[in-house]
């Protein structure tokens, strides 16, 4: 196990450097100026402009500008955000728990509702609940978040009223965020009504987040499972006279799970990368939105810090997936 580990850590490397290199250049491809985006509408004197440039360290060649920007990192030392003058590193766990809370939720009702769809249509190949609920599943995958969102909130918020239109609490509450997850602090703040308020507002978001996950696990889930109820020892099983529940959930299930883990854990990616619009449009004070707001302003060291971040997250959860691998079959660990 130790050996499978050792072989899966050697691929971080050339995939950090990667990810250092196109987060450094991502920004700098991008028209405009931080120092005049920073001056905004009041402007400055060409002396200031040129202190500010040299300050910043725009006149050296972007060779050495990404080497200083490297071996920071390899300190550990992201720099600080030309705005706010904070280290990325503080922004960043200051919101990521509201990325991680909203992910969580929406990897869930992902999981939670996918497997069983896809399971489901499997067993029930070509009737009407396979085709129903790969067809829904075809509709919620071709879907723009951008677009689920804004009908969502039609719906639910504008029509119906049931739901939020944007944030994470209502503003009648006041509490200091001890884990920065809401649903948690809520809880401990021990205030009426705060987390009945968190949770409504955490709905939408999730929803519009997990819709994409749902719709590839489930139709995953239902591929592998077609491809191992057509194995002998499932026909063996039946033979047996074992439960269909039992022959779907054990022994199907479990050998169809690592196409299926596969897909959860490249899910986690869609979420991050989903979670900027969703973010967005829900004005969910996350990674996602801080990201988009920084791209605006031109904010170098939190643009590249950011991505650098974000890709390490899912490297990790990559790794993760790897070793699940290992856990569900035991001979992918001799390879």
């Amino acid at each position: 196990m130790l050996k499978y580990l050792f072989s899966r850590l050697l691929t971080f490397v050339p995939t950090f450097i990667g990810v250092c290199i196109i987060s450094f250049a991502f920004i700098r491809v991008l028209p405009g100026d931080p120092i005049i985006v920073m001056a905004g509408e009041r402007g400055m004197s060409e002396e200031r402009y040129n202190e500010l440039y040299q300050q910043f360290g725009f006149d050296r060649p972007l060779v050495v500008q990404f080497w200083d920007y490297f071996t920071g990192v390899l300190q550990g030392d992201l720099g600080q955000s030309y705005v706010t003058k904070r280290p990325v590193w503080d922004e960043f766990f200051a919101l990521f728990p509201a990325t991680l809370e909203l992910s969580f939720c929406a990897i869930i009702i992902a999981v939670a509702l996918g497997l069983p769809a896809g399971v489901i249509a499997a067993v029930n190949r070509g009737k009407f609940f396979d085709r129903a609920l790969m067809s829904s599943a075809l509709i919620g995958y071709s879907m723009p978040i951008f677009w689920w969102a804004l009908l969502l909130i039609i719906i639910f918020s504008g029509n119906l009223g049931w739901t939020p239109v944007s944030g994470r609490i209502d503003l009648l509450y006041f509490f200091d965020a001890k884990t920065g997850f809401m649903l948690i602090d809520s809880l401990l703040s021990g205030q009426e009504g705060a987390f009945k308020s968190a949770v409504r507002h955490l709905i939408l978001p999730s929803i519009v987040l997990a819709t994409i996950p749902l719709a590839v696990i489930a139709r995953q889930t239902r591929s592998a499972m077609l491809e191992v109820l057509g194995e002998d020892y499932i026909r063996t099983a039946k033979a047996k006279g074992l439960a269909p529940p039992r022959v779907n959930g054990v022994h199907a299930l479990r050998n169809a799970m690592i196409p299926v883990v596969t897909v959860i854990g490249l899910s986690v990616g869609m979420l991050l990368a989903g979670a900027i619009l969703t973010e967005t449009i829900f004005s969910w004070p996350g990674i996602g939105k801080w990201m988009v707001d920084s791209i605006y302003r031109r904010d170098y060291p939190v643009v590249q810090g950011g991505l650098l971040l974000v890709a390490l997250l899912v490297m990790v959860v990559n790794l993760i997936v790897d070793l699940l691998y290992g856990l569900i079959n035991p001979k992918i660990r001799k390879r």
